[in-house]
């Protein structure tokens, strides 16, 4: 097998905190924990070249100021990590709005939009975060979202492209989170015709998750989009190749950060988290997806074409693991060797 040295392989530090910490949940895992993590994973000498952050305490805060970027900066120096894409806390819980809300709700998004793609800026000009997007969803739910599907999708357009504005005037790009707990976007069809009707993908793309999107051809939250018929035979390669390339097909010319993944075909929330696809380890059993083969459809220009080379990086997401399965470096080793094998098979080297 080939050696690529492209995309950069990343973790995301964010499973120490999404689903973490509420009551009845289990405690947050401290940022330098899932650092050190990620920087001691190896692999015949392969290690992770970065990793990607929610700018939320207590990892880091949406406030912080340049001496704190200073200090994060440090922490991943020291580590021999990049920082790539950044997630930006827009949700009502962590001081945004949601983007369906036309009055403070949209005051709020945008305003955590203005902050996280600040610090990106700062963090890429300090030359720690050489490339990578900043990450948003529309923050509210399915169910608000059905109240009036053609007006919520308009209004959430229009916050997105205010969202743009923002972030051109920081030299930064969005990534809408492809993800069925997110009113706007729990389906593929519902996905494609939001970033439509905004229309700027030189600004807003999509951010693809390959557990997310297996739900997706479910239908989860929006059964009239299933792809996949109810009860389905996952031995059906053949079936399931014709739905996971029609899926890939429509989004993969907007996806602009990529998260490796594996899904067992089910659901799962963790603490004040909906539920959404669940993020199996890499070598589950149960996992329905083939890793290495299927993020070929989401890494190349069409399943047989050559490394479209869209983005320079790509990242695991383990969200909502136990914290015995994070603390274990068995589980990062696992991942790690599974991201080579994505790289040596659909990247590049330069």
């Amino acid at each position: 097998m080939k050696v690529n040295n492209y995309p950069k392989l990343h973790n995301a530090a964010w499973p120490g905190v999404v689903g973490k910490g509420s009551p009845g949940a289990e405690p947050f895992i401290d940022l330098d924990t899932m650092l050190d993590h990620t920087a001691n994973a190896s692999v015949n000498g392969v290690k992770f070249d970065g990793f990607d952050l929610f700018l939320f305490d207590p990892h880091i805060s949406i406030d912080a100021d340049e001496e704190d970027l200073k200090k994060l900066a440090d922490k991943a120096a020291k580590r021999n990590l990049t920082i790539g894409s950044v997630v930006a806390p827009v949700w009502p819980p962590t001081g945004g709005g949601a983007a369906l809300d036309e009055g403070e709700g949209r005051k709020n998004f945008l305003t955590q939009v203005e902050k996280g793609c600040q610090i990106a800026q700062t963090l890429r000009e300090m030359g720690i975060r050489p490339y990578g997007v900043v990450r948003i969803d529309t923050a509210c739910g399915p169910s608000d979202w059905l109240k009036d599907p053609i007006g919520n999708q308009r209004k959430i357009a229009d916050t997105l492209w205010m969202a743009c504005d923002i972030a051109e005037d920081f030299g930064e790009r969005l990534a809408a989170e492809g993800e069925i707990c997110w009113g706007g976007m729990q389906s593929w069809i519902t996905m494609v015709d939001l970033l439509e009707r905004v229309g700027r993908p030189e600004t807003l793309g999509f951010q693809a998750d390959m557990a997310h999107t297996l739900l997706y051809l479910m239908g989860y939250n929006a059964p009239e989009h299933r792809l996949l018929p109810e009860g389905f035979d996952w031995q059906d390669e053949e079936a399931f190749d014709e739905a996971y390339t029609k899926l890939t097909d429509v989004l993969r010319p907007w996806t602009i950060d990529f998260h490796v993944a594996q899904n067992d075909g089910t659901v799962h929330g963790s603490g004040s988290h909906d539920k959404t696809g669940r993020h199996c380890q890499a070598k589950d059993p149960n996992g329905k997806l083939d890793i290495v083969k299927r993020a070929g459809y989401w890494l190349r220009d069409g399943v047989d074409g050559p490394p479209h080379m869209n983005y320079r990086h790509i990242c695991w997401d383990g969200c909502m693991f136990p914290n015995s399965v994070m603390n274990d470096p068995k589980t990062w080793n696992d991942i790690l060797a599974t991201m080579i094998d994505v790289r040596n098979a659909h990247g590049w080297h330069e």
